[in-house]
């Protein structure tokens, strides 16, 4: 591992959310894609750490409705086994370690073995990474990273709420602005990042920070 206290953090980098057919398309979001696999690369030829979350609901989720308001509840999307659930090929983990609402504890000894886990995947069933899966503490908590740069969809929900989240922890949060996208009418969070030093930048520039 070439940064052992650095973390790539993929959020919800799904079908559902980037394939224009997706069931909750975010407008543009396939603009996004060769950043995406930009950084899927690095991460792999640095031996970068990647947590990658993401949105698998079942039919009777919290967050899902047949009328969404669009802010707290949406239409059906990325539900269990589905192919909308799947990560775009850009993104798609390499040989994950899965963590899932009802794994056996025991799984969290392999955490030791980064060069053969080198990728997470958290699954949730809410906007917040930090309530959508009882173990996402404790995996950061396990890896005690320093520095984690988040990209993904959306910034205005997910994204955001895994960037607070991460920052309240105590953790230098990064975001890279070429490597996300927002859902329409909802409002940005980009003043509030600036205000708990969440600092905004350019994959490109990568390397000024690692």
């Amino acid at each position: 591992m070439g940064y052992p206290k650095t973390l790539f953090w993929n959020v919800d980098t799904q079908e559902d959310f980037i394939d224009q057919s997706g069931k909750l398309y975010v407008q543009g979001a396939e603009e996004i894609r060769p950043v995406l696999k930009l950084i899927t690369d690095f991460a792999k030829s640095e031996g970068i750490r990647v947590v990658n979350t993401c949105d698998y609901h079942h039919i009777n989720s919290e967050e899902l409705s047949s009328t969404p308001d669009f802010e707290t509840s949406f239409p059906q999307h990325c539900l269990a086994g589905s192919s909308g659930a799947e990560f775009i090929s850009e993104t798609l983990p390499e040989s994950p370690i899965l963590i899932d609402w009802d794994l056996e504890l025991a799984i969290f000894a392999e955490f030791d073995d980064p060069e053969r886990f080198r990728n997470i995947v958290i699954r949730k069933d809410a906007f917040d990474v930090f309530t959508g899966n009882p173990y996402t503490d404790k995996i950061v908590q396990i890896l005690q990273p320093d520095q984690v740069f988040v990209y993904g969809v959306s910034t205005n929900v997910c994204v955001d709420k895994a960037v607070i989240g991460l920052s309240e922890r105590g953790i230098k949060v990064f975001v890279f602005e070429d490597a996300i996208k927002e859902l329409p009418n909802l409002p940005l969070p980009f003043e509030a990042w600036k205000t708990k030093g969440i600092h905004i930048i350019s994959f490109s520039d990568i390397r000024k920070y690692l």
